[in-house]
């Protein structure tokens, strides 16, 4: 199988832009631009999920729901 793997370490300093990724500004394109977090991965190994905040919990699952 060819697919992509990533691996998140739930703590509780984790933050929600580790997971989902960011947006930021490209000064060279003078415009934004958007960086793939771990959940954009097609096999995804999520450690330690019960130390996350419920915010970050529900992040993941909303990220699983929409695919």
């Amino acid at each position: 199988m060819y697919c992509d793997f990533t691996r998140i370490q739930f703590t509780p300093d984790l933050v929600l832009a580790n997971v989902l990724g960011i947006n930021f500004f490209d000064m060279n394109k003078r415009g934004f631009e958007f960086r793939h977090g771990p959940v954009f991965a097609q096999v995804l190994l999520a450690d330690g999920i019960n130390r996350a905040t419920p915010r970050k919990q529900s992040a993941l699952l909303e990220a699983m729901q929409e695919r």
